[in-house]
């Protein structure tokens, strides 16, 4: 098998990037990215810390993300699986990636930076939904944002309904614990009950 071992090597197989994936690149939120990130209810956080990569969901109402000015993004924590591997590597490695999706949409941003998790009790406060506010927020310094070439969203037909998957046809949380765990953890019972507690433990 034939490796790419250099820049160079990849440089001469892809050639080089033309204008339009150049000028897009912005070091600040401009107004029309900000439209972007202000509709987008999804969001991948990719962050970086001494065991390797991370790649987490972050989901919330339109707009969840904060833009505190310009240079300035803000993403609270929600309620989660409490592992939070993201949260680690933020402490120990401050960079970090979003890439903002909206439903419908095949464009994708994405704004590369560092950032430092805050738990200011008035910037806390200010990200409360239904009485109940984060326990940190995620301060991010935007070093550059673009949007993503729309290929692989038309490539995938990801927003048509009619690709959708039947969930009947995957494995269930519980399933995956169950055999993870030789039946220790998990389960049907695990599966019946996850909606409800789910919904009490939103935010």
């Amino acid at each position: 098998m034939s490796v790419i071992e250099t820049v160079e090597q990849l440089e001469a197989i892809y050639g080089a990037t033309n204008d339009a994936s150049t000028v897009k690149v912005a070091d600040h939120v401009t107004p029309l990215y900000r439209i972007f990130i202000e509709k987008a209810p999804f969001a991948a956080l990719a962050t970086i810390g001494p065991e390797g990569i991370d790649c987490s969901p972050r989901g919330d109402l339109p707009g969840f993300v904060r833009i505190h000015d310009p240079r300035t993004l803000m993403l609270p924590d929600r309620r989660g699986n409490n592992r939070v591997d993201s949260l680690r590597n933020i402490v120990r490695d401050p960079r970090v990636s979003l890439m903002f999706l909206i439903p419908g949409s095949g464009n994708a941003v994405r704004a590369n930076g560092r950032a430092h998790l805050s738990i200011d009790p008035e910037l806390l406060a200010s990200f409360k939904v239904e009485g109940k506010a984060p326990r940190s927020v995620m301060v991010m310094n935007v070093d550059e944002i673009y949007f993503q070439c729309a290929r692989a969203i038309v490539r995938s037909d990801l927003w048509n309904p009619d690709k959708r998957i039947d969930p009947k046809t995957l494995p269930t949380p519980g399933q995956i614990l169950a055999e993870m765990s030789a039946n220790k953890v998990g389960g049907a019972e695990y599966d019946r009950i996850w909606p409800e507690r789910a919904a009490a433990t939103m935010w």
